[in-house]
């Protein structure tokens, strides 16, 4: 006998705000919070803003939760506020929406896999092997804070948020066609920029 589908706890504590419970708002804020301010690390060069634009990104989705009508995940629905508050913050500060060093310092590494992949050595692993490591996730930082607005988006929202490409279409208000493109162009370039290393790599004995 199959097991009974479990129940979207999202869209429970959603209703719940929409008949004026506020702890339960306070509950979706909980969850999102860390993840809401990493998305946004990744778009600002300020990190003194990332908090700033997490609590707008809230405050906006308190007033509009009682358009939101479940057509999609709570949470992408969530980011694609997160992803508006920013673009309009930045706007109006005339700032470049680009990611720094300070902006990732300012993540939560408890939830970041490349930094417990950069901060933990395993048993196997050689001091020259966490280098090679640590340089290749730097270089992969500094492939993705050059990427253009569009295509750094999608890939943060796939490979770090672990958005499935209808949920990125949902979040970024584009076709699916189009996020596909934005996250092969992405990987692309990403790609070329680690060829040299991984190439110089490929010769060396550790």
């Amino acid at each position: 006998m199959p097991e009974p589908l479990r129940p979207d706890v999202d869209a429970q504590l959603v209703e719940r705000v929409k008949q004026g419970d506020v702890r339960a708002f306070e509950m979706l804020v909980v969850k999102y919070q860390r993840r809401i301010e990493r998305l946004i690390g990744r778009m600002v060069r300020d990190v003194d803003l990332v908090q700033d634009i997490a609590q707008e990104t809230f405050i906006r989705a308190y007033r509009a939760m009682p358009q939101f009508r479940g057509e999609s995940a709570f949470y992408t629905w969530l980011y694609r506020i997160a992803v508006n508050t920013a673009k309009k913050q930045l706007v109006e500060l005339k700032r470049d929406v680009l990611v720094t060093e300070s902006a990732r310092a300012g993540r939560d590494d408890g939830d970041d896999e490349t930094s417990r992949v950069e901060n933990e050595l395993s048993d196997g692993e050689t001091p020259e092997a966490l280098m090679a490591s640590r340089q290749i996730a730097a270089a992969v930082n500094s492939a993705i804070e050059n990427l253009s607005e569009d295509l750094r988006q999608a890939i943060v929202l796939r490979e770090i948020e672990g958005l499935s490409y209808e949920e990125i279409a949902e979040a970024m208000a584009c076709p699916i066609g189009t996020v596909r493109s934005r996250i092969f162009r992405a990987r692309e370039a990403i790609a070329e920029r680690l060829k040299p290393m991984l190439e110089q790599r490929s010769g060396e004995r550790w």
